[in-house]
């Protein structure tokens, strides 16, 4: 078994946080790691941490994107899924363009936090196909991108997985998809990010939603 992994847990209710240590009841361990439930204070984080990720129970009008904003900027390599009010669809929008991992709401059951948690500490942006898709068309309006205007050169594997990212496919189920290893899939999207000069996932889709036929020239090529 690899070493475990700390997963901060932060709310200003108590009834929640102890909701929170409840989805861990059950062991959940993704690629080897045992995730371990961490409860922090707010004020803790701000200062630095070595936490890696965290969950930010955070339920005011503004859905935790300033917040999110704001430990980033302490703590950059620090993913963070954010639970939020329901009902409102832009503060989802908000957090994740914020640089939240993931957002949720009270009525996500625990299999489903299990589920995000899994998708994030894999290096993936969790979230439903509308949302991410509605963060990329929102992405698209204001030109938020980092691509690169040159035209990457994709091999066939590479241009089958960047479509896949585009319907907000996670690793595992593009792995499953076209069957390969999980472990294949992230070295894909590592190399595509890097050909696109893009640095997470929504950037990756928004380049592919503006640049369709440069990303599509290398379709006819063998893939390896």
């Amino acid at each position: 078994m690899a070493p475990p992994i700390q997963i901060g847990l932060v709310s200003d209710s108590p009834l929640r946080l102890e909701g929170l240590v409840s989805a861990f009841d059950e062991p959940l361990i993704v690629d080897e790691h045992l995730l371990v439930p961490v409860v922090c204070r707010i004020e803790e984080l701000q200062t630095g941490s070595s936490l890696k990720y965290l969950i930010l129970d955070k339920h005011g009008p503004e859905g935790g994107a300033p917040l999110v904003r704001a430990l980033l900027r302490v703590c950059p390599d620090l993913r963070i899924v954010v639970f939020g009010a329901q009902g409102i669809r832009d503060l989802a929008t908000e957090a994740i363009s914020a640089g939240a991992r993931a957002y949720l709401d009270l009525t996500t059951e625990i299999d489903t936090v299990r589920e995000a948690l899994d998708v994030v500490v894999n290096g993936s942006i969790w979230g439903t196909h509308r949302l991410l898709s509605r963060i990329v068309d929102e992405l698209l309006k204001v030109g938020g991108t980092n691509c690169r205007t040159t035209s990457p050169v994709l091999t066939a594997r590479e241009q089958q997985v960047a479509e896949l990212i585009l319907t907000a496919c996670s690793n595992g189920e593009i792995a499953h998809k076209l069957g390969i290893g999980t472990q294949t899939v992230t070295a894909h999207v590592g190399r595509i990010m890097r050909k696109t000069g893009t640095v997470n996932r929504i950037g990756l889709a928004t380049f592919m939603r503006q640049s369709p036929i440069a990303a599509l020239q290398s379709r006819a090529q063998i893939a390896p």
